[in-house]
């Protein structure tokens, strides 16, 4: 699939934010699903190294109102978004994500990573920041390969930035009771990086909000479970 399309205007806009060391690839199952209803764009963020940067990249490539979905860094991306240019944005969705600030352990635990790129290459780092990012089932040695090729297509230094980004990512918090769009916040059962009871604390701040749990997927839910995660976003759509 690629990155940019032209909207069409019979459609809703709905632009997909990918996560750290993502792109099209997580979401290749989704836009199919959604034709009938939505114009779908992808955005992923190598080469970046702030959110905010990130943000104006996405307002940069919109059309003037359309709805949004961020997974993981791309949901505080979409925060971002949310922040800085709310008129903008119809309906909002969050997948797989978090609004916390940086945790005890996690900038050691991301150098370590980064070095690990930098030492093996980007094919060691998805051996082994990968595995825990699936649910355990048939389809996991599946999935594993062809997200394997998505991390191999990022280099490095483009992995830094995008941990640098994370690093320093703005506060999210207080953004969440300004949001008065349709909202979805989702999660895979089997999340534990971004688990469903995290989502839950971010409803309970936002207006209106709805909770989506994919029962058998984990931090990658858009590939594990397409057609669970497309059902979802496409009621989410019929809310706008």
């Amino acid at each position: 699939m690629r990155e940019s399309s032209t909207i069409s205007p019979h459609k809703r806009p709905l632009l997909l934010l990918s996560g750290l060391l993502c792109d099209a690839t997580l979401w290749s199952d989704i836009p199919a699903r959604l034709a009938d209803v939505a114009d779908v764009r992808v955005l992923s963020f190598r080469g970046f190294t702030s959110i905010s940067q990130m943000a104006e990249h996405v307002l940069a490539s919109a059309p003037e109102h359309f709805a949004l979905a961020g997974h993981s860094m791309g949901g505080r991306v979409a925060l971002e978004v949310m922040r800085t240019a709310p008129q903008r944005v119809s309906a909002l969705a969050l997948l797989n994500t978090g609004i916390h600030a940086v945790r005890d352990g996690e900038p050691q635990s991301r150098s370590r990573l980064l070095r690990l790129a930098y030492e093996h290459g980007m094919s060691a780092l998805a051996a082994e920041w990968l595995p825990p990012m699936l649910a355990v089932g048939p389809r996991k040695a599946e999935l594993m390969a062809r997200l394997v090729v998505m991390v191999e297509r990022s280099t490095p230094d483009s992995y830094a930035g995008q941990i640098k980004a994370l690093l320093k990512r703005p506060e999210a918090a207080t953004v969440l009771p300004t949001i008065n769009v349709p909202t979805l916040l989702l999660s895979g059962s089997e999340d534990t990086w971004s688990p469903v009871s995290q989502h839950e604390t971010m409803r309970r701040r936002i207006p209106h909000a709805t909770l989506f749990e994919v029962h058998g997927a984990a931090h990658m839910a858009p590939v594990e479970r397409p057609d669970a995660v497309a059902l979802a976003l496409r009621e989410w759509l019929g809310k706008i």
